[in-house]
């Protein structure tokens, strides 16, 4: 029930934004036409429920002008990015999916599996301030353990979801490693000072070491990578300081952790660490490792 719900308020932010200005009887009009409606129409105190949701959940706030006609107030938001944002283009695709039956077998996408179960419940506990009683199992231990969470937000990084809470400290947990959730009547509030785009701005990925602080990172890139660096920079930081026809020369102010390192050995000998030395040494560890591993037979059965 509460995935079903989730799916109408996207769909219906996703009507109101793509007709900019629309009426109730438009709505219904497209409304019927989707999966979803099962061939019934929106009662006008659904409609009306559900943009009060919309605007708790997400920020996200439906007007009615004096022709009765909808619009979203607070459009510029969307288009800047963000949240609202990811919401429209996930919905955006999975409605016209929907309703492209005979394209579905041409159109290809990434699945986030650990999104479907658990996003909902947790996203709700986040809009009424209420922990959440969580049955978790880390890769790092033997057993499951239960405990309770306050839901501080929730981040989607290389498939899989997160929701950073604090339990004992604050920490990072994956939504495909919950067990079973409940949510709890026991209020929290998220701490005024606190800042989820602040909280991640110096990192790359999941990882955030507070004892670590951000330092200046040069690397070089092959020249035909380097077109993919620029269209799809790895860091708000990101700064082209060096360009010829061989590489390019990205800079970065940054924490240089486990997922930044990965990420720059995923590319392979298209990307070279220049600097910090230390980050250099680590990374030429790393390739020795996988040099010598390589010069090996390889294992059969």
């Amino acid at each position: 029930m509460a995935q079903t719900l989730f799916n109408r308020y996207i769909w219906l932010v996703d009507t109101i934004y793509r007709a900019k200005t629309i009426s109730f009887e438009e709505i219904n009009r497209k409304w019927l036409r989707t999966n979803m409606s099962e061939g019934n129409p929106i009662p006008k105190r659904t409609f009306h429920n559900h943009r009060n949701a919309i605007d708790e959940l997400f920020g996200i706030k439906i007007t009615c002008d004096s022709t009765y006609h909808y619009s979203i107030e607070n459009i510029d938001d969307i288009k800047n990015g963000g949240v609202r944002q990811w919401l429209i283009n996930t919905f955006a695709v999975n409605n016209l999916i929907n309703e492209s039956h005979k394209l579905k077998e041409r159109i290809l996408f990434e699945e986030i599996p650990s999104g479907q179960r658990f996003l909902t419940p947790i996203i709700e506990a986040m809009r009424d301030g209420v922990t959440l009683q969580m049955t978790y199992h880390s890769f790092w231990k033997e057993n499951q353990a239960t405990f309770e969470v306050a839901p501080y937000f929730v981040k989607v990084f290389k498939q899989r979801w997160y929701v950073i809470g604090e339990s004992d400290c604050l920490k990072v947990y994956a939504l495909d490693r919950i067990k079973a959730l409940e949510t709890t009547s026991i209020p929290f509030e998220l701490p005024k000072e606190f800042d989820p785009q602040a909280y991640f701005y110096s990192c790359y990925g999941i990882i955030n070491d507070e004892t670590i602080k951000s330092q200046t990172v040069v690397i070089k890139v092959d020249a035909d990578q380097a077109k993919y660096f620029r269209v799809l920079p790895l860091h708000s930081s990101q700064q082209e300081i060096e360009e010829n026809e061989d590489y390019s020369v990205f800079q970065y102010y940054i924490k240089p952790l486990f997922d930044f390192r990965q990420e720059l050995l995923s590319h392979g000998e298209d990307v070279e660490v220049i600097s910090p030395d230390w980050f250099r040494d680590e990374i030429k560890s790393s390739v020795a490792a996988m040099q010598k591993l390589y010069s090996k037979k390889p294992f059969k059965k």
